[in-house]
């Protein structure tokens, strides 16, 4: 069974590239939004918490501050509605899911960036 639903997938279903990203990293993602006739471009920008799963149904969650709350949003990897990823800055942090950033504030929720050799 899990062979035939890995060879559906595998057919039918279209990726997209984007470039490697994980936990603590600040992305930018581009996606397309319908407002009955007319579509627009927005982005979200913020840090991820977290990837999840693999293959087609891959997930990430990002969260930002907007003002004084945090706004976080589950994307998955194939949504048709998402035009491109950018990596603003690659974090260095020990996790793969960092959610105790969510009770960070101020100056310690911060995050070291990783250094290019």
């Amino acid at each position: 069974m899990e062979e035939l639903v890995k060879f559906v997938q595998d057919e039918f279903v279209t990726k997209k590239e984007f470039p490697e990203f994980s936990a603590g990293d600040t992305i930018t993602v581009y996606y397309e939004i319908r407002e009955g006739e007319k579509t627009r471009t927005q982005f979200f920008r913020g840090v991820v918490i977290q990837v999840k799963g693999t293959g087609v149904s891959k997930t990430f969650t990002i969260r930002k501050m907007s003002g004084t709350i945090g706004v976080e949003r589950i994307f998955p990897i194939n949504l048709p509605a998402l035009q491109k990823i950018e990596i603003n800055k690659t974090g260095s942090v020990r996790r793969k899911r960092i959610y105790y950033f969510r009770g960070l504030t101020g100056k310690k929720a911060r995050i070291r960036e990783k250094r290019l050799k």
